[in-house]
């Protein structure tokens, strides 16, 4: 099925994220299969790193300076951004403001204010800056989604997600009871609170596993890796995968997580 006519000569920017890079490479994997079946020109910039937010959370004000002007000038002159990660857009979006003004560098300033409208979560970037819904995408499995607070909270996501779920062939869509909880990971916040962190995955698992998936999607892979170790914990037979993962799936070439 070729979907290259939805869009005309589009081009973005993959900005994969740290975490993702170092240890989920098959989510950068399927966003770049997805995004070129449907007919966007990709590049990447090999020099990009982290957006500083576990840096900014942990005080460390030298260090999440460096990165927020790094991204901005990296991508100064991109078109538009793609980014699988509710959680650093969110970075960017509420926190980038705070800390460039305080640089005090007007250019700075200006390159960020016209950068940051650029920027998209990938379930952004495929309703509203596509204007696509049906991917193409096969994934026969049942499947709950997990809304992490960033995607929820912090960026509004909305129905976006539900939304491209809804077009994918074969998959059955389960509802998570208490769909608004937190699964307790947010980042640093599992090291440094770690029995508040354990008690509250304790109780997004409970929920989880009432659903009788056989997949927990989200739009955030720090939250599957949280829920992901309980399952391995507790010999759950639920998988986790990232929800871009499930949108690059088809019959002919099935997600990695079923290989």
């Amino acid at each position: 099925m070729n979907f290259g006519y939805l869009v005309s000569a589009m081009r973005a920017s993959l900005f994969i994220t740290c975490y993702n890079d170092t240890l989920f490479p098959e989510t950068g994997r399927a966003v770049v299969t997805l995004l070129e079946r449907l007919g966007v020109e990709l590049d990447f910039h090999p020099k990009q790193t982290c957006c500083g937010q576990m840096h900014a959370n942990t005080g460390f004000r030298g260090e999440a300076f460096s990165q927020a002007k790094r991204l901005v000038r990296l991508y100064q002159d991109t078109e538009t951004i793609v980014v699988p990660s509710s959680s650093c857009v969110a970075m960017i979006r509420d926190q980038y403001p705070g800390l460039i003004q305080e640089l005090g560098n007007a250019e700075l300033q200006q390159q960020f204010r016209a950068l940051l409208p650029r920027i998209y979560e990938l379930s952004e970037f495929l309703i509203d800056r596509l204007g696509v819904e049906d991917v193409g995408a096969y994934f026969p499995h049942r499947v709950v989604y997990h809304a992490s607070c960033h995607g929820l909270r912090g960026i509004h996501l909305g129905d976006r997600p539900w939304r491209l779920m809804n077009k994918v062939r074969g998959m059955e869509q389960i509802a998570l009871p208490n769909l608004d909880r937190c699964c307790g990971f947010g980042g640093t916040f599992s090291v440094k609170n770690a029995e508040v962190s354990s008690a509250m995955l304790a109780v997004k698992m409970q929920d989880v596993m009432s659903t009788g998936a056989e997949f927990c999607t989200a739009l955030d892979n720090s939250c599957l890796m949280h829920l992901g170790g309980a399952m391995h914990r507790q010999y759950a037979g639920m998988k986790t995968i990232h929800l871009a993962e499930i949108l690059a799936s088809t019959e002919a070439a099935p997600a990695e997580a079923l290989a």
